[in-house]
């Protein structure tokens, strides 16, 4: 009964997908702008505002995989795919980790389904998602390998580290930091005696720290600069993590997994084997210390919350006394998942029409124009009190695919994306992806500009040639300047008359 339920939960989660041309995440239009700048680089139909670099830097799954993929289909299918390879990859590795450890699937499929939404995924960290899924493959690839000949297990090490390091650092992390864990966790156990643990923890050391002295030498980077903590929020995103669209469903079902297990735990229900109590604590700690900005990377802590829902399960096991208990916790998990893709239908199945409106937009737009966005919320960014709105954050980006056009907000930054602005319009660039509002765009044109206006906009009426106002429907704030050429219920488009 578990085994259908499980297959019939994983065929309706990868429905979103399927369904929709351009999923509604915070970041997916970014990565699609991207991909077709990579896929049309060296042909005659390049964007000619961008340029390619690659470099020895992390990060780059996508980048690499999908370029190739769109020699045989559109790069919107080409992006899509890769996105649906990244859930397929979260799913099967995670239920190949705990055959590999119990010889049966269990528990793994119902996190994996019930998290295949989360916070992280939704809003369209693909890179990470593809990275995380791949991580969880080479953890039970190792655990499989772990009382074998010691050279098979380190080519395997040595393999998945490369494609890590390539497909995202932060995946790199959580692998080795499970692995590590469990073999300290055989240390406590007293099955390898200390020589033995030394070298095979410096074996699975030594491919990455290789991998990073080149990128030294090589002057590569991991990203940019900059660390923060933001310990006030460390309390509150395990309410957050569930669901990246809706405060309320995300706290219901976080709430019921942790009183559930809680509960399970303490009816001693539910047990950690030890090295998953040592994996436990070890990515908790990992929460608690590391920064929630990591080399210019926001979100980097709340990454570990999808990891320890996807490796734990092979590590526990779960003992319900009837079968009245069983069809409850499989209804449990089930309402969960449902929960979560309701949401996620609730929200993409609308966006179809809001991005084919924006797409249909593009038409209005001269190819090779440069393309300003702004918000019509004067906070600034996030741009939006509703959650269900910022997967319309970045999608005038999909100018630079549809149009040809520069957008400044497009991702483009030194150490975490091979794509850069050309030196003729750099200075206009913004390649963290911030925007800026249209209250200071008025106030920049009325001649009043703010001492800390952003460099990119401080002319930005002779710098542009359309502007995108994201936001609910409103009066055209600078009409002499302004022509409006297309509105919806989402954004609104200018043409911006030339003012000298």
């Amino acid at each position: 009964m578990a085994m259908i339920v499980l297959a019939m939960l994983a065929v309706v989660s990868f429905v979103p997908v399927l369904l929709t041309p351009i999923p509604a995440m915070v970041d997916y239009p970014n990565h699609l702008a991207r991909m077709s700048v990579l896929s049309q680089n060296g042909t005659a139909g390049a964007n000619p505002y961008y340029e390619v670099r690659w470099a020895f830097y992390p990060n780059l799954g996508m980048d690499l995989l999908v370029p190739q993929l769109a020699r045989l289909m559109s790069v919107e299918n080409a992006t899509r795919l890769f996105l649906l390879l990244s859930q397929c990859l979260i799913v099967t590795g995670a239920l190949l980790l705990e055959w590999v450890r119990k010889g049966r699937i269990h528990l793994a499929g119902f996190a994996a389904l019930a998290f295949l939404y989360c916070l992280p995924f939704s809003w369209g960290f693909v890179n990470f998602e593809f990275g995380l899924g791949l991580a969880l493959w080479g953890i039970a690839v190792y655990l499989m390998l772990a009382e074998g000949p010691w050279p098979l297990r380190f080519m395997a090490n040595l393999i998945f580290v490369a494609a890590l390091y390539v497909a995202h650092f932060f995946s790199l992390g959580i692998y080795g930091a499970t692995l590590g864990l469990f073999e300290l966790s055989r240390i406590r156990q007293g099955r390898v005696a200390y020589p033995v643990a030394a070298a095979r923890l410096g074996a699975l050391a030594l491919p990455a720290l290789a991998l990073l002295a080149i990128m030294h030498v090589t002057a590569g980077a991991i990203g940019s600069q900059g660390n923060d903590w933001f310990l006030a929020f460390k309390p509150v995103w395990p309410l957050r993590i569930m669901n990246g669209y809706n405060l309320t469903a995300a706290a219901v079902t976080g709430l019921t997994v942790m009183t559930a297990l809680l509960f399970a735990a303490r009816r001693g229900l539910l047990r950690l084997e030890p090295a998953g109590i040592w994996i436990a604590l070890g990515l908790a700690l990992l929460y608690v210390a590391i920064p929630s900005r990591l080399f210019g990377t926001s979100f980097a802590d709340l990454r570990v919350f999808p990891a320890a829902a996807l490796i734990l399960p092979a590590f526990c096991s779960l003992s319900l006394p009837s079968r009245a208990w069983r069809m409850a916790a499989l209804a449990a998990i089930s309402g969960i998942t449902l929960i979560n893709l309701a949401v996620v239908f609730t929200v993409w199945l609308p966006y179809r029409t809001d991005y084919a409106a924006i797409v249909e937009s593009f038409r209005k737009v001269e190819r090779g124009s440069r393309v300003l966005v702004s918000n019509a919320d004067e906070a600034g960014d996030p741009p939006f009190a509703d959650l269900t709105a910022y997967p319309m954050y970045y999608a005038p980006t999909l100018a630079v695919h549809y149009a040809n056009a520069f957008v400044p907000n497009l991702f483009t930054e030194a150490g975490k994306q091979p794509v850069r602005a050309v030196e003729a319009v750099r200075h206009l660039a913004t390649p963290d992806g911030g925007l800026v509002s249209s209250g200071l765009l008025t106030a920049i044109a009325a001649g009043h500009p703010p001492a800390d206006s952003p460099r990119f906009v401080r002319t930005w009426y002779r710098d542009f040639d359309y502007l995108y106002v994201l936001g609910p429907r409103a009066a055209n704030p600078l009409p002499d300047l302004l022509e409006l050429l297309e509105t919806s219920d989402r954004f609104v488009l200018y043409r911006i008359r030339r003012k000298s």
